[in-house]
């Protein structure tokens, strides 16, 4: 008796340490969220609040800004990174609206005003980015041959999954993408003073296993090869969160000359001043546009764009 006490003892006492450690994990890297101080009207824009049904029953907060011209007009979807929202990449907007796209910006799950849920990760980002373009491609303002995707960081890493899966995404811009989720994780967890061995190794595959994927089957150094849209790597010379290699070994494992990278001065969140921004996101609206209207393939001199987080 004393024997099977001393088991079931042992036993409830690794349950216990289990769920200890699934809490400090999931507490630990838990996005900060941030709700929006700005929308699209500060910017003088109409808007439309958007309510996206999303997985496992939860729903997506964005703003979805309407073409100015008349009848189903290119769009773009714009995806912040971890820890962001949709005023993040608010910069972006003005120039996509003066271009003729509509644009939905909008929050992914734990993020923003967006639902709750029990964690997020870089494959519920990409479901919540791909149920954003099916909502997209429903309206009747949007022509839904023709939508384009942005996104920064673990959005970046999203939209290349979604572009990787799907056959109607019309263009893709990746903004300060890494290259592997391990990697991201061990910088995260070596910031934080926490050894790989043995805790950082736990911590990975245990990761692995609660969001469902091996972390080399969503990498962005492997989807490249599946994207078969026309993509644009841009990644900042100084990003010190995420080094411009991993941006040269994404562009390494790419399956023809429809991608291109281009290493422009900046950080991970900071690209270029305020007096040369203006003409930055200019370039890159018209990678997109061009694209989006089937037309050849513009020169490109230099690129920056505006990320955070």
């Amino acid at each position: 008796m004393s024997a099977a006490l001393y088991v079931l003892s042992g036993a409830g006492l690794a349950a216990i340490g289990y769920l200890v450690f699934r809490h400090l994990v999931r507490r630990g890297l838990a996005p900060t969220r941030i709700c929006e101080r700005r929308s699209p009207a500060d910017l003088g824009l109409n808007y439309q609040v958007a309510r996206i049904a999303t997985e496992r029953g939860k729903t997506l907060f964005g703003w979805f800004v309407p073409a100015a011209v008349a009848g189903r007009a290119p769009a773009v979807i714009v995806l912040h990174g971890w820890g962001g929202n949709a005023e993040t990449l608010l910069p972006l907007l003005n120039p996509l609206h003066a271009a003729g796209f509509a644009v939905l910006l909008f929050d992914a799950r734990c993020h923003g005003q967006s639902d709750a849920d029990d964690f997020t990760s870089l494959p519920r980002f990409a479901e919540d980015c791909h149920h954003a373009m099916n909502w997209l491609q429903s309206q009747p303002m949007v022509d839904p041959s023709r939508v384009a995707l942005i996104g920064h960081s673990v959005g970046a890493a999203a939209a290349l999954l979604v572009s990787a899966r799907r056959d109607d995404v019309s263009a893709l811009v990746c903004v300060a993408a890494f290259a592997h989720p391990a990697a991201m994780m061990r910088r995260y967890l070596g910031a934080m003073r926490i050894p790989y061995f043995p805790l950082g190794w736990l911590v990975l595959r245990y990761v692995q296993r609660a969001i469902g994927h091996r972390f080399d089957a969503i990498a962005p150094v492997a989807v490249i090869g599946k994207v078969r849209c026309p993509t644009l790597l841009v990644h900042g010379a100084e990003d010190a969160t995420v080094p411009v290699a991993e941006a040269r070994a994404i562009f390494a494992g790419r399956s023809g000359d429809h991608v291109r990278l281009k290493v422009v001065a900046g950080s991970h969140d900071d690209f270029g001043d305020e007096n040369d921004i203006a003409g930055e996101i200019a370039e890159l609206v018209a990678f997109l546009q061009e694209r989006c209207d089937d037309l050849p393939e513009p020169p490109l001199s230099s690129l920056q764009v505006v990320g955070s987080c």
